[in-house]
């Protein structure tokens, strides 16, 4: 009995694109689908909320396949949607009302809550993030994940570099002070 070869359809990414701007649906889908986990995640480092974070993400997937003709496969193709889906997120954000580049936040924010793990972790280094005042958190998740420079992100949230430079420092501040009071509570030395 002779066996059938299965191939990938769509395993070129370029192909795939080509697929995708002439607006073929499977092409379109299979883009989403390989994206999109990794989207939201990106999405959800900015925005706390799963659902919110979920429909900026639908709403990054909508401007990049609107915009798909725009990408000059001169760098990763992945890295151009991640910028996409950043954007989106900061746009949110802003249109929400939700950053606050001010040091009183801080202290409503230096209030809340935070359940902490036995053990220091991925989830737990997420929520003393996501537990920063918007301003500080989207800077710094800038900075240090995204890894843009203080003049881009000033460009981009429309503050000074000196204004980014000093929500880094406050971000680092409140995260180093946070592991730190982990670090004393988890060996029992408080």
């Amino acid at each position: 009995m002779k066996r059938l070869k299965i191939i990938s359809f769509y395993n070129n990414e370029k192909a795939l694109i080509r697929k995708a701007i002439s607006g073929h649906p499977d092409a379109q889908r299979g883009i989403y689908e390989k994206y999109a986990p990794k989207m939201l995640g990106v999405c959800r480092q900015y925005i706390k909320d799963l659902h919110y974070a979920e429909d900026v993400m639908i709403n990054g997937f909508v401007k990049v396949f609107k915009s798909l003709s725009s990408f000059r496969h001169e760098g990763s193709f992945e890295g151009w949607v991640r910028q996409i889906m950043v954007r989106e997120s900061i746009s949110y954000l802003r249109k929400k009302q939700f950053v606050v580049f001010d040091e009183q936040v801080y202290e409503y924010s230096a209030q809340k809550q935070i359940t902490i793990p036995s053990a220091l972790d991925v989830e737990y280094i997420q929520q003393l993030i996501d537990n920063l005042p918007e301003g500080y958190k989207m800077v710094f998740m800038l900075f240090a994940i995204e890894g843009y420079k203080h003049s881009e992100i000033a460009n981009m949230l429309g503050i000074s570099e000196s204004t980014s430079k000093s929500q880094l420092f406050k971000a680092r501040r409140i995260l180093q002070h946070k592991l730190k009071e982990q670090s004393i509570l988890g060996y029992g030395t408080h």
